[in-house]
């Protein structure tokens, strides 16, 4: 049986899967309010691609307290209850963390983690985008930020199957998974449209949505 329509909905998935994308054609759609991640604002995310090692710890406690300002931005929004996308979900911060760091670096990690308080809502429905890496390979590339064409494909796979390995233990949220290996997610379309209606449905549970099966 359905539920309710979703009030708060995330889109997820590893780098140039096109959550950002998905996110502001469902905001348009919706006519939802839109929570971005803004990874771009990160001041280390440059020299962490040019080289993880010495850059990895700053990198990874920047974007955990950025998650702990959105978390007090949901949090005040939740008040008035507002429909909203966002292109990130808080709790995948770990999984980058676990991802890049080293032991010592990742104890450091945890024991500031353990000082936020990074109780965010849940949202009433996950998208998790997935694409082959060769895929996220090429559209990272097409879309040209300098600093991205260092990511390497071997960083690009790991990053991906700990996606993998998150979304298969994820049942906080109704949970919608995509392939969007041939779905153009800023464009109209028999794929975005029963995307759409995925959404709007809202069923609960775990779901599969493959366009090439269309």
């Amino acid at each position: 049986m359905a539920s309710r329509p979703p009030e708060y909905i995330v889109v997820e998935g590893p780098i140039g899967v096109g959550k950002t994308t998905l996110a502001r054609r469902l905001s348009e759609s919706l006519h939802t309010s839109l929570l971005l991640e803004h990874a771009e604002e990160n001041p280390f995310l440059p020299r962490f691609y040019q080289d993880p090692r010495s850059a990895a710890l700053p990198t990874q406690l920047y974007f955990l307290f950025q998650r702990a300002r959105h978390i007090e931005v949901l949090r005040q929004a939740d008040l008035f209850r507002p429909v909203h996308v966002a292109d990130f979900l808080v709790q995948k911060d770990e999984l980058f963390a676990r991802a890049t760091l080293s032991p010592d670096e990742l104890e450091l990690y945890y024991q500031v983690y353990n000082r936020l308080t990074l109780d965010a809502p849940a949202p009433d429905l996950v998208i998790y985008l997935q694409a082959p890496v060769e895929v996220l390979l090429r559209r990272i590339h097409a879309r040209g930020v300098a600093h991205e064409r260092r990511i390497e494909e071997a960083y690009l796979k790991r990053i991906a199957d700990a996606y993998v390995e998150f979304f298969y233990h994820y049942h906080a949220s109704p949970l919608l998974i995509v392939n969007t290996e041939e779905l153009n997610l800023g464009e109209g379309g028999s794929g975005y449209v029963l995307l759409l209606e995925r959404v709007r449905a809202n069923a609960p549970g775990r779901h599969f949505l493959n366009p090439r099966e269309l």
